[in-house]
């Protein structure tokens, strides 16, 4: 055990270490099935191979390991087993949290870097995992200390990866722990069919960076200086203005939109989720970047038999409480899976964070059972559940010259506290409708969703809805959002010419208190969060002409456009 780890598994809240001695053989030898070597570390508790032993180690242990068993544990090469697969590198901080961090409570962990980063071989190519997960899982099988079966963790990026072989290596694979994850990227890369401006070019920002000096200073710096790039046009020139160089996976993804070009074939494994075996325990934020897809996993599973276990927190995707909790989790699902131990487990398969009550609560399922309330859009801009009367459409104006600001959401960049929406409110292109005064709590558990009727002057356009909770001072305060992106006959217009338009948004726990206000936000954007619609149906990667949209939404008996919201049995 160092000083940094005994640190950590403290402040993480950790049961205590099984062991102070851990061995790291590094720079393991991988290859692939082209030929391309990925290089790994093995934690490894006491009782298991020495330095010596390997010879794929030619560096031995790292200097300072304290090899000594001193509880005369037995472990080592009959431990189980964890695969971490990470392209942020397999020391430093993911090296302490996913290596040193289980090794200390009895598991053997191969942390490997992926293809192109921190020393393996190959070019980095984004979320195409799944045939070099399959080899080092073939690689494992020959290795002496391979005790039978495996277990996988991590969060992200290192959920992606376990999602790409995930119901394709027999019945070896005991156990998935996949935090802010999900089995699908194309949903994240473009929410609602929009791009996903931000974090994708921040996220190319950091894999550009990570390697280079002072690194970990300039993350802290990155979202200032990447904030000058969102407003250029093209996109496809973004990449090289803010990293330097040309990014070939920025290029493509640019070119690539449609979830069904071959593009995305061996990038996504939703396919593959009914077919897994593998108990799988989840930890999820309510204000994370993939919390619809990863609950999308959740129910595929549920519906195939499978049991999982969930948590959903507070948190932002890399939050130190939601970091925390992945730890945390990982450790007492690996342990129960792997180890027979079930005593750090909670007692009920879901645990949730509920917002506004500020409490949580245990479920045996999600969603818990609630009825769907309409509160429908009024013509004085009020929001209520009698259906509205006779009206006038609300005009608004759309120009993405000039686009509507994002404001907090679910972002890769922290975003401290849920933001007062108050001035983005107060702009012409935003439309708000607000219920008045709530006589008692009114408790919202799961999924929402914005039923609107509108209207729009281009065929190419979005519309992006966001529930609030506004305090008696006045304060709106973000609950969840989502974008809706519009092209020729997707949605088909009604009858009437209006178009129907559903948004599912970010599903959510909130008690709105008695004395608060529910509201809807209505307009046409969320820059940089979601790249502008340029509105002539240009490509996304080389459009530079931005044209204006009037938008109309109606709220009329013919056209009840509503926020529905899954309103809790106790409400």
């Amino acid at each position: 055990m160092t000083v940094a780890s005994k640190f950590a598994g403290k402040v993480l809240g950790l049961p205590p270490a099984r062991t102070r001695g851990v061995t790291v053989v590094r720079d393991l030898r991988v290859p692939m099935a082209d030929g391309v070597v990925l290089l790994a570390d093995r934690y490894v508790p006491p009782g298991g191979t020495s330095p010596g032993d390997d010879p794929q180690n030619p560096r031995g242990a790292s200097p300072g390991d304290d090899r000594q068993n001193p509880r005369g544990a037995g472990q080592g090469d009959d431990a189980p087993l964890v695969l971490i697969r990470c392209p942020y590198g397999r020391r430093g901080a993911f090296g302490m949290l996913f290596g040193r961090l289980l090794a200390e409570r009895g598991f053997q962990v191969l942390m490997q870097s992926c293809r192109g980063t921190f020393g393996s071989g190959g070019s980095f190519d984004p979320f195409a995992e799944r045939d070099d997960g399959l080899a080092t899982v073939a690689w494992m099988r020959d290795q002496p200390w391979y005790p039978g079966s495996f277990g996988t963790a991590g969060p992200s990026y290192l959920g992606i990866v376990q999602w790409a072989i995930a119901g394709q290596v027999g019945d070896e694979h005991k156990a998935m722990a996949a935090q802010v994850t999900c089995s699908d990227v194309h949903p994240f890369v473009y929410q609602g069919g929009s791009f996903s401006l931000a974090n994708m070019l921040g996220w190319a920002d950091l894999i550009a960076r990570q390697e280079r000096p002072l690194a970990a200073l300039k993350q802290f710096t990155a979202p200032h200086k990447l904030a000058r790039f969102f407003g250029r046009l093209p996109l496809r020139e973004l990449d090289q203005q803010a990293v330097g160089h040309r990014v070939g996976y920025w290029q493509e993804w640019l070119a690539h939109s449609d979830p069904g070009d071959p593009y995305w074939a061996p990038r996504r494994y939703a396919q593959h989720v009914a077919a897994v075996e593998a108990p799988v325990s989840f930890v999820a934020g309510w204000d994370d970047i993939f919390l619809p897809a990863q609950l999308r996993d959740y129910a595929v599973l549920l519906a195939a038999g499978q049991e999982p276990y969930l948590l959903i927190g507070p948190w932002q995707h890399a939050e130190p409480g939601n970091i925390a909790a992945t730890v945390k989790e990982s450790v007492a699902w690996l342990r129960a899976q792997l180890l027979d131990d079930r005593s750090q487990l909670r007692p009920t398969a879901v645990r949730i964070y509920v917002g506004g009550a500020g409490e949580w609560r245990d479920l045996p399922c999600w969603p818990p059972a609630a009825t769907d309330q309409r509160w429908h859009l009024q013509a004085d801009g009020g929001l209520h559940q009698r259906a509205p009367a006779a009206s006038e459409p609300d005009l608004y104006t759309y120009d993405p010259a000039r686009p509507t600001p994002s404001v907090g959401g679910p972002l890769l960049e922290r975003v401290k506290g849920r933001p007062d929406n108050r001035d983005l409110e107060a702009r012409p292109d935003v439309r708000t409708y607000t219920s008045a005064a709530l006589e008692r709590d009114l408790e919202v558990i799961g999924q929402v969703t914005a039923d609107l009727f509108v209207g729009s002057s281009l065929e190419h356009t979005d519309f992006f809805a966001r529930l609030c909770d506004v305090d008696p001072s006045g304060r709106s305060a973000n609950v969840c959002d989502a974008l809706r992106r519009l092209t020729p006959g997707q949605p088909a217009p009604e009858p009437d010419g209006t178009i129907r338009v559903r948004i599912e948004l970010w599903p959510t726990a909130h008690r709105f208190k008695r004395g608060h206000r529910l509201r809807l936000q209505v307009s046409s954007g969320a820059h940089p969060r979601y790249a502008r619609n340029p509105g002539t149906g240009d490509p996304l990667g080389t459009a530079t002409t931005l044209r204006a949209a009037d938008q109309r939404v109606y709220h009329d008996p013919d056209h009840p456009s509503a926020i529905i919201l899954p309103v809790s049995s106790s409400s």
